[in-house]
């Protein structure tokens, strides 16, 4: 058997972009050459798809040529523009190294369903929920699983400030790394929290702020052989976890550490992975996904969000979480393409 003809995709539209090219940084470093051909799509973020040598520093420029996923399934993989013509290029499966808005919302993964080639990751479905935070706090909900208590603001409507019992969170319903989240102590905050967040979403989440530790609990497969990383939890100095918001976060969060394995109870340990195992199979997840929660001093397990295409950076936490589980990132990426072919390749 020839190695595989594997498509990774980077970059992207959204805020994230730049996390998303550290994480396609890192799997190039853990791809096992002997396996794979890779084939590096770079999305620019106004949306120019271009096939490169990698998602190195200089990307977009150094050979990069004009490329797009074909949704012909005759196709089943990439046209190349070299020379004023496109040429095709068959691809086995497809990895998507994308964060956030048309990465992982459901839109490529609808492209990937088009074009007939296994991807690696939620389908449309389970990517679609779990990107609108309101959504999945109401199948996880039905599944008999504690949330939040929330608010759902539409994007003419402005809530009475007197009705709520703050602290709250304001957050777009659909971003992530904290993009645009604000911790409202005060009825005065609430506009201004509401105006950043519609920054990155017309629909807002007010969310009840859950007093508990913050954990997250990595999860690989498909159902119903899943696997969970070690639990870690984030450990804050002050204010409140705000990923990637930093200007370097290799260097680290100015006010969070991450403790993985988590310092809590066994008991407790048991009980978050086997909590992020029934959310994963609620909302219908597989290959891959993220799940934060809090922790509350009673015991009881909420959830926080669902990542279904989390960061791999040399600083991200599910990465952490399967080590410590002792299941490095190659094998990760082993494990995560396999699940995403079909039996005869």
């Amino acid at each position: 058997m020839g190695k595989l003809k594997i498509g990774i995709i980077f970059g992207g539209v959204s805020e994230e972009h730049p996390v998303s090219i550290k994480s396609a940084q890192e799997v190039a470093k853990s791809l096992d050459a002997e396996k794979y051909e890779p084939y590096w799509i770079g999305i620019t973020k106004d949306g120019a798809w271009r096939l490169c040598d990698g998602p190195g520093a200089d990307w977009e420029i150094s050979s990069a040529r004009p490329a797009m996923l074909s949704p012909d399934r005759n196709v089943h993989g990439l046209l190349v523009q070299e020379d004023g013509r496109y040429r095709e290029i068959r691809l086995d499966v497809v990895l998507p190294v994308l964060h956030g808005k048309l990465g992982e919302d459901g839109a490529m993964q609808g492209l990937f369903e088009l074009s007939g080639i296994p991807y690696v990751g939620c389908d449309v479905q389970s990517s679609a929920v779990c990107m609108d935070k309101s959504l999945t706090y109401a199948v996880v909900s039905s599944a008999g699983i504690a949330t939040p208590r929330f608010w759902v603001v539409t994007p003419d409507e402005a809530p009475d400030p007197a009705q709520l019992t703050y602290p709250v969170f304001v957050k777009p319903a659909r971003s992530g790394s904290s993009f645009g989240v604000t911790k409202v102590s005060t009825e005065q905050e609430l506009k201004a929290a509401l105006e950043t967040a519609r920054e990155f979403d017309s629909k807002v989440l007010i969310e009840e702020a859950v007093v508990g530790s913050e954990i997250g609990c990595a999860i690989m497969g498909n159902d119903p052989d899943l696997v969970a990383g070690e639990v870690d939890r984030v450990a804050l100095s002050h204010g409140f976890f705000r990923i990637h918001q930093e200007s370097e976060p290799e260097r680290g969060s100015e006010n969070s550490t991450f403790i993985c394995p988590a310092d809590i109870p066994a008991e407790a340990r048991s009980l978050v992975q086997e909590t992020a195992k029934a959310i994963y199979r609620a909302l219908g997840c597989r290959g891959i996904a993220r799940v934060d929660m809090f922790l509350k001093e009673d015991g009881t397990v909420v959830l926080n969000e669902v990542n279904t295409l989390p960061g791999l950076t040399s600083y991200s936490r599910y990465p952490r979480m399967m080590a410590a589980a002792g299941i490095p990132l190659s094998a990760v990426i082993d494990q995560i393409v396999s699940l995403a072919l079909p039996g005869d390749i």
